[in-house]
């Protein structure tokens, strides 16, 4: 199939229309003429994601984050940014982006699944449609009560992380969750007018997770990356089944930094 075909697929998942305004979704880079046979996935177009989509001699690159975010008004290989545009441009890479229009349509659902709530209604609100709530992140119940320790313990199994960071008292209980994947700090004042108990996002900072404690809700950090990388696999899946002429391959799962701990 060519590009422009593929992207229908793209869109009955998560339609570009679902992105928030100030994002930069869909068709960053090449021709939607261009024949697709093979995708690379990654949760972002850092440069060894870019190589390593040449290198697998891939069509197009889909990732989570786009690679651009605002305007520009030079492509050269004086910067980061337009040497990666410029190595996709000479190896004929299409480069395509699923970022808040997925969070919407996609990831808010995925996580709150793999932490098992219940009865989800939207974090944050972002549209209606046929009369349904969508929007970013998800609040609902836990399967049990379960203490805020307990709960590490699952964001750690669902997500696969060997740490969290943690805002509260750990042997409070909680019932009550919000989740938002990826950067949640513009979402806490939603988690708490939403009486959730415990918080579960990524880059929180300090002041914002203590004083989210002292309004009497937790704060369990797993990550940008420690949530979201569930969109590579999801999307391999979803591409499998509904365009089985692709064929996928992945970015394997790796924080973008490590941790260094004294013994």
């Amino acid at each position: 199939m060519n590009c422009a075909q593929l992207i229908q697929v793209f869109e009955q998942q998560a339609a570009e229309s679902y992105a928030c305004d100030w994002d930069n979704v869909g068709l960053v880079a090449g021709s939607r003429k261009k024949e697709i046979k093979k995708v690379y996935i990654a949760l972002d177009a850092t440069d060894a994601a870019v190589q390593e989509a040449i290198d697998a001699q891939a069509d197009l690159l889909l990732t989570h984050h786009p690679l651009l975010f605002h305007g520009i008004k030079r492509v050269t290989d004086d910067d980061l940014i337009g040497r990666r545009l410029i190595s996709m441009i000479r190896a004929d890479l299409a480069y395509y982006a699923m970022h808040t229009n997925f969070d919407v349509k996609g990831m808010a659902q995925l996580a709150a699944e793999k932490m098992g709530l219940t009865d989800c209604v939207p974090l944050e609100e972002t549209c209606v449609e046929q009369g349904i709530p969508q929007g970013i992140g998800r609040v609902g119940s836990l399967e049990r009560e379960m203490t805020l320790e307990e709960c590490c313990t699952a964001v750690q199994t669902a997500f696969g992380r060997k740490y969290v960071q943690v805002f509260g008292t750990l042997s409070a209980p909680v019932r009550r969750a919000a989740i938002c994947p990826g950067s949640g700090k513009s979402d806490v004042q939603y988690a708490l007018d939403a009486g959730a108990d415990v918080y579960i996002t990524g880059d929180i900072d300090h002041h914002t997770g203590i004083d989210a404690a002292a309004c009497g809700m937790a704060v369990i950090d797993a990550g940008h990356y420690g949530i979201e990388h569930i969109f590579v696999p999801y999307m391999a899946q979803y591409l499998r089944a509904h365009a089985p002429e692709i064929t996928v391959v992945t970015q394997g799962c790796a924080e973008p930094f490590q941790i260094v701990a004294q013994n």
